[in-house]
Formats: structure tokens, C-alpha cells, sequence
């Protein structure tokens, strides 16, 4: 019989910041433990993931019959990623794309008249599909799925052909899609295709082509116009949440998240560039939080038989983020980065305090990667309570 109540998990977007998942995770898998509970199997029925998140959701996805090794796997690959592994970072391939790029803002119509073939992002990602065809058991997936041991993985990617918010689930139970304004659910076999078109933060890393319907579509990194990053996991069923967050997500004013700091002269482009990365991967999900919270209280203060016809239920949530600035985190290892990384991204301003929001998504090293680790294992072991709360039943 299928269970009543299940459990999603939220994992959202932002690059190299999503080590921070892995920490959070880790916390979850020792509080449970020490309580007693003792996983075997994962405890998300629903498990959903946008651009860099999408990565580690189907990473846990393909081990759901097993979370403690899951979890494992996760912070191996965190505890020791290199730029190399995720972008080219040599000379020649930053002055391919990189250097190019940014050629082709100062001179676009000298290029142009030279017929120069423009390049496609600021940096190549190419290295990232190997890495996820060697830490990925995808064929463990369908297993998962099929002996019940989880319930449903979307993923969500963003087209920049139709303009179309995209969420592509795979589950072994019959869901139907569904369609809102702007979005769209498609059932399908997820596949690395569907992962490097999610995690491809705009600009920095190229589209990717997905066949849609027989049609060709370019996309690219699902926290692009997505208004509700929440509702895959309430479509696919589940009646609690936990969201794992990318970024501060109570403040605001100059010391928010992505703002930068400086002496409030005019901002570099690191700076724009941080801000609006910041806008598309937190500030959406700020939103649906609080929309969220609104509904469950609005439905708490309603008599049983008038919740029954508004076909809404309540939806138990838990939201962990970083109680720490990670841009702040970044500058501190902006060093660790290969020299030729550096030279672009100083070019930009990223190198500068004000500007390292940007490097916050970019910095695939793991002097930084295990600082967020560290950081979201503290965050979620001092909110036992509340974690110990959400499995309660």
C-alpha cells in the first residue's frame, strides 16, 4: 500500500555553493542516528533539485536504498572537487571562452565583420559531464524507484526556446503532469543531459540542447523564472518539506546576501552580476516560502469543512540555509582558484569583497567546499529540535 504521508526534500541552486546541501545532509544523517531512527533507506519519498541541487538530488536519488552511503558518496565528491573537475580552467580553453566573451562586449561588431564564431558561455563545463557519468549509478534509480524506496525525483531546468519553466520527474507510481502559468511538467527518464542543462548558470556556463516533443529546445539553470520552486515536491505528493537553502535568506538592505560590501561606490560588474545570480537563486524561494506559510495559516484557521472544497492542504516545512554570508566565505579563498580563473574573474571584480558573490558560485575548491560543508553541518545540529520534529511521525 502506498504511504499517505510523505516526505519531500528541496534541494535549490548555486554552483559551487551547493557543498553547503552536503553538510546539511550529513547533520540530518547523524541527528536521526543518534535518535535512534537509523535510516536505511532514505527518509525523502520526493526528493527535488534545481541547477547545482539538481546534482546532489539525484545523487542521493540513485543511492535512496541506502542514505547513510549516499550521503558518503556526497561529501567525497565535496570534500575534494577542483575547478579542473567542473570547468576547464587552463589557459587556452579561459581564452577561448573567457577572454573571448569578453572581446566580443568590447568589440562584437569588429568580431562580427571578422565573422569570428562568438563563443557560447564565459567558461566550458565540458569537464562536468564526465564527473557526473563517473559519481553517478543512474541504472541505480530505476531500482530505487521500482522496489519502493523512493517515490519521485524531479528536476527542473529553465527553456530559453519557449521560455518555459521545465520540471522533469521520473517516478514508478502513474503521476500526472501538470501545467501552470509559465511552467510545465514533463515525465521522462532523467539523464545527465537533463542535470547540465539545469546547473547551467546563465552566462558562465553554455545551454543545453534537449529534445522536447520532437522539438529541439536550448536550457539552461532551472532557478531561472522559477516562481515556485516548492511545487514540484507538493505536485508529486508530499504533505512535509525540508528546503536546504543556497543563501541568506532573512536579511535585507546592503548587508543582505549577494549585496557585496564596499563604500558604496558605483558597482563593478562582479558586483551586477552577484546581485543578479543572487536574485534568480534565492529570492524566489524566499517567496514561496512566505507563500507557503501564508496558505498553512490561512487553512489553520478554517474550519475542517471549509478547507474540504478549496483543494489546498497543509504542508508541514522546515527551511535550513547559511547563517553565514558565503560570499564572505569566498573571499577568504579566492586564491585557491588556478591563475588563469583568477585573471578573468579579477577582470570582472570578483576578486574584490565586493564582487565575490560571484565567486561564490564558481569557486569549485575544496578549501571552500569544506568550509560550507562544516558550515551546514552546524547550522542543522543546532536546530536538532527542529529537525527531530519534522521525522517525528
Amino acid at each position: 500500500m502506498e504511504k499517505h504521508e510523505k516526505t519531500g526534500l528541496i534541494l535549490t541552486g548555486g554552483g559551487a555553493r551547493a557543498a553547503y546541501q552536503a553538510g546539511v545532509l550529513h547533520a540530518i544523517l547523524r541527528i536521526l542516528h543518534d535518535a535512534g531512527m537509523r535510516p536505511g533507506r532514505t527518509p525523502f519519498d520526493i526528493i527535488c533539485g534545481t541547477s547545482a541541487g539538481a546534482l546532489n538530488a539525484t545523487a542521493l536519488a540513485c543511492r535512496a536504498d541506502n542514505f547513510a552511503s549516499a550521503v558518503r558518496g556526497l561529501l567525497a565528491v565535496w570534500e575534494n572537487v577542483a575547478t579542473h573537475t567542473v570547468y576547464r580552467a587552463d589557459s587556452l580553453a579561459v581564452l577561448r571562452s573567457g577572454a573571448r566573451w569578453l572581446s566580443l562586449l568590447s568589440f562584437g561588431a569588429l568580431l562580427r565583420k571578422w565573422r569570428a564564431a562568438p563563443p557560447d558561455s564565459l567558461l566550458d563545463n565540458t569537464p562536468l559531464a564526465g564527473l557526473l557519468h563517473r559519481v553517478l549509478d543512474l541504472p541505480r534509480l530505476d531500482a530505487a524507484l521500482g522496489d519502493g524506496a523512493l517515490h519521485a525525483l524531479a528536476i527542473t531546468a529553465s527553456s530559453y526556446t519557449s521560455g518555459q519553466h521545465l520540471t522533469f520527474y521520473q517516478s514508478a507510481a502513474r503521476v500526472e503532469p501538470w501545467t501552470r502559468h509559465g511552467r510545465q511538467a514533463l515525465a521522462t527518464q532523467i539523464g545527465v543531459e537533463h542535470l547540465l542543462a539545469s546547473s547551467a548558470i546563465p552566462f558562465i556556463f553554455p545551454a543545453v540542447p534537449l529534445y522536447l516533443g520532437g522539438r529541439r529546445e536550448y536550457c539552461g539553470d532551472g532557478s531561472m523564472r522559477q516562481q515556485a520552486p516548492i511545487a514540484p515536491a507538493i505536485h508529486l505528493g508530499a504533505t512535509r518539506v525540508l528546503v536546504v537553502g543556497a543563501g541568506r535568506m532573512s536579511e535585507a538592505g546592503p548587508d543582505a546576501e549577494g549585496a557585496g560590501t564596499g563604500n558604496g561606490g558605483y558597482p563593478n560588474m562582479a558586483q551586477v552580476a552577484g546581485h543578479a545570480l543572487s536574485s534568480i537563486f534565492i529570492d524566489s524561494l524566499a517567496a514561496d516560502i512566505e507563500r507557503l506559510q501564508r496558505i498553512n495559516d490561512t487553512l489553520g484557521r478554517l474550519a475542517p469543512e471549509a478547507r474540504a472544497g478549496l483543494g489546498l492542504r497543509d504542508v508541514k516545512l522546515l527551511v535550513i540555509a547559511p547563517s553565514e554570508r558565503l560570499d564572505t566565505i569566498a573571499a577568504r579563498h579566492s586564491a585557491s582558484l588556478p591563475a588563469p580563473v583568477r585573471a578573468l574573474l579579477g577582470a570582472l571584480g570578483a576578486l574584490e569583497s565586493r564582487g565575490a558573490a560571484l565567486a561564490s558560485y564558481l569557486l569549485f575548491e575544496a578549501g571552500y567546499t569544506r568550509e560550507l560543508i562544516r558550515l551546514g553541518e552546524r547550522d542543522t545540529l543546532a536546530r536538532r529540535g527542529d529537525v527531530l520534529a519534522f521525522f517525528a511521525s
